[in-house]
């Protein structure tokens, strides 16, 4: 029998007071009188931006005071396949680094940078007229150690005002700037370093984090000793976090920076500011890298420049009266979004160190001491917020705040809630963004003129012509890509581009770079470019729903769901720190089988009880084809040096891959206990259970009880399943009796 299901309305938990003063309402009449139209909404104008995209860019590099010379014949031209990357306003000529230093709302006096070590200690603070002066002479001593135009310059570093000084000097010169980390291994520097080649490098002296002092030296001896025999590089910059630098003399080809900064040789502003192609190379990020070596990306200045004062306007509304600070690290795209913000006439503060330490609130307190009107975190720092039990806007003044920014992952539904219940209140947008390393932009973000509801981005982004497609019946084009088709709004599927967009990657850095940036975004899907991702559009808001990564999209017997579905559930369990879902395919299995592995709270146990607690919520909260096959305790999970959990690696291990972790992953060791869930059989056989019983000490008693509640499970949901008249999943679960049993505890 048939049930009507009630769905209600979306619940709105934040509107803007004044939207009409806002940066994209301005916009709107700026496009409206340019071209005589009569755009009324954000609907409006990304309909605008999307079948009129050369239009729309044109309109942003004139309305965002973009410093250039030179003159082009056309934005773009759109007849030209997305696959060929497009060139951008061919003919103008501009510097990044004059546009973020002499843009409009820099007066010399103002506060520009504010630079917080690690607790809120060692602060700093510039002007723009002595920022101008520090990038000049930091430019003159690159320029007086022959680096020109195309070469690369790397440095190794935390998020402080020198690292700063760095990307803008050698921006500036029209070289090429790249960082990672001082937290990233010899290994995963060099994994970098060497494909990209730099002329010079830079590294600090030593590192603190949660208050422990690290000493780099050894780093450095290994990093420089590595790159020596390349013939590019030539110098290797010891950066002291002290007064002093200590003894560099094991150090192959190093200086100090005060050595390196004793220039005698001044720079004029048309030395320090020489004028190149729209998109002349500016910046090489990497590919997160966790099951093989980095892709070295590489952006363009203009493409960027246009891209941010995009997204600063026109979503964030900052302008020179905002400050904003980015917790980030150098190795994360969000670096690069911290140092642009300052495109619009923003003061920024970097903090370098851990945002807990020494107190869990100490990013609010900075936030609340220079009035921070926007804040850049992600939403693992709220989840250890509402676990820790801070909320915000008791402990602190935050009256100046405007924007949460995340990013990073998508929020979930109950965060909001936290949020806005307990945490920072009504007058604060709470924004969630997703864009990527390889974009340098967002697909989906915040927008200041709507209202924002829980789990979800609150729409495509302008010029952004997103879809959501699925692999079409129909035979591929020729070119080994598959037509897709777009699904129906509402429905999950493949986040892709259909339109060129001037952020798009000028090329991947190296040998064979064409073909594995083809093969990156273009061989899926012919003629749009597929992130990657797993998406939805909500049919009733327009807004985006961001379900994971599209390559740990879960398929059991043809069910696609995303991750993101199961922790939303996941979360709501206090005794569980974190969790990992993915899909496991061997060469012999004719189905996926969805694994979740819980990471306990410490003091707390993984029980039947538990388990059944879990499968129990996510059918109730789901439905009976997201319970996974098999859940297990895990001691850790996967994460990256930025503090992202991978799924990928997880997938292919216990589908019987060979794994060659990347750096990139902070605890890569933490792989080998998933190798055995290959054989998961074998854990849930007879033998099986024998040795976990002796491993884990679980009574014969418990085991046999736990056991009887896990076959009750599986014949309830074998029942609900066919209920539903979902035939895939009753043929899965009859033809896969013998690893469907047991329930298991690992440690």
């Amino acid at each position: 029998m048939s049930q009507t299901i009630t769905v209600a309305p979306p619940k709105e938990l934040w509107r803007h007071s004044g939207p009409e003063a806002t940066y994209l309402e301005h916009f709107r009449y700026y496009v409206n009188k340019r071209h005589d139209l009569s755009l009324q909404t954000y609907d409006d104008i990304h309909e605008y931006s999307t079948s009129r995209y050369a239009d729309f860019w044109e309109d942003v590099f004139y309305y965002s005071d973009i410093i250039h010379t030179g003159s082009y014949s056309k934005v773009v031209d759109t007849s030209a396949p997305m696959d060929t990357i497009p060139k951008w306003f061919d003919g103008v000529r501009l510097n990044l680094a004059e546009n973020i230093l002499y843009g409009p709302g820099r007066n010399p006096n103002k506060l520009a940078v504010t630079s917080i070590r690690e607790g809120n200690t060692d602060v700093c603070s510039v002007t723009w007229g002595e920022l101008r002066t520090l990038v000049a002479r930091y430019a003159a001593a690159f320029r007086n150690a022959g680096v020109e135009p195309g070469d690369r310059v790397a440095i190794v570093a935390s998020n402080t005002l020198n690292t700063m000084l760095v990307f803008l000097a050698v921006t500036a010169l029209g070289a090429i700037f790249t960082s990672t980390s001082t937290d990233m291994g010899t290994k995963g520097v060099l994994d970098r370093l060497l494909q990209v080649r730099p002329r010079i490098v830079l590294m600090e002296d030593f590192a603190v984090y949660a208050g422990k002092r690290t000493n780099l030296k050894q780093k450095a001896i290994e990093v420089a000793s590595a790159l020596k025999n390349t013939p590019e590089f030539e110098k290797f910059i010891v950066c002291p976090r002290g007064a002093e630098v200590g003894d560099i003399s094991q150090i192959s080809k190093s200086q100090s920076l005060a050595t390196f900064l004793a220039t005698k040789k001044p720079i004029t502003r048309e030395q320090l500011f020489p004028q190149h192609a729209f998109n002349t190379p500016y910046l090489i990020a990497y590919s997160s890298g966790t099951t093989g070596q980095p892709k070295c990306i590489v952006h363009g200045a203009g493409g960027v420049l246009i891209s941010q004062k995009k997204e600063l306007l026109l979503y964030y509304n900052i302008g020179p009266s905002s400050t904003q600070m980015i917790f980030t690290t150098t190795s994360w795209a969000m670096y690069n979004k911290s140092i642009t913000s300052l495109l619009t006439g923003a003061h920024i503060i970097t903090y370098d160190g851990s945002p807990f330490h020494a107190a869990p609130t100490v990013l609010l307190e900075i936030a609340a001491q220079h009035k921070v009107t926007h804040l850049g975190i992600s939403p693992r720092y709220l989840e250890e917020l509402e676990r820790r039990r801070v909320e915000p806007k008791k402990q602190f003044d935050l009256s100046a705040l405007e924007m949460v920014n995340c990013t990073g992952a998508a929020l979930l539904p109950q965060q909001y809630a936290w949020f806005y219940d307990t945490a920072f209140g009504a007058h604060v947008q709470l924004a969630n963004s997703a864009g990527g390393t390889d974009t340098a932009c967002c697909f989906a973000a915040q927008v200041p003129s709507l209202p924002v509801y829980a789990g979800e981005l609150q729409r495509p982004a302008l010029a952004m012509d997103i879809g959501v497609f699925e692999a079409s019946s129909s035979p591929s084009d020729g070119s080994g890509s598959t037509r897709g088709v777009p699904v129906p709004r509402g429905q999950p599927g493949e986040l892709v581009v259909r339109k060129p967009f001037p952020s798009m990657p000028v090329m991947f850095w190296g040998a064979g770079g064409a073909e594995r940036y083809h093969s990156a975004y273009f061989s899926q899907f012919a003629d749009v470019w597929t992130q990657g991702d797993y998406i939805r559009i909500v049919a009733s808001t327009g807004g985006v729903e961001f379900l994971g990564r599209s390559d740990g999209v879960l398929n059991p017997s043809g069910v696609r769901f995303g991750s993101a579905e199961i922790y939303s559930v996941v979360q709501h369990f206090p005794t569980i720190l974190d969790s990992i879902c993915v899909g496991q395919r061997r060469p012999r299995d004719t189905d996926e089988r969805v694994f979740l592995f819980v990471h306990m709270r410490p003091g707390e146990k993984f029980t039947g009880e538990l388990e059944a607690e879990i499968r129990a919520a996510i059918r109730k909260a789901l439905s009976a084809r997201h319970v996974p096959r098999y859940i297990f305790e895990c001691p850790e999970l996967p994460m990256t040096i930025n503090g992202k959990k991978v799924e990928v690696p997880v997938k292919a291990v216990i589908s019987g891959k060979r794994v060659v972790a990347s750096a990139t992953l902070a605890n890569a060791g933490c792989l080998g206990f998933f190798e055995r869930f290959a054989r998961v059989e074998e854990l849930v056989g007879e033998e099986g259970r024998a040795r976990l019983f002796h491993a884990m000490r679980i009574s014969m008693t418990e085991t046999i009880n736990l056991m009887i509640q896990e076959q009750r499970r599986r014949d309830a949901q074998f029942s609900e399943v066919c209920d539903l008249g979902y035939d895939g999943a009753k043929e899965e679960m009859i033809g896969s009796e013998d690893d469907s049993k047991g329930i298991k505890h690992l440690g």
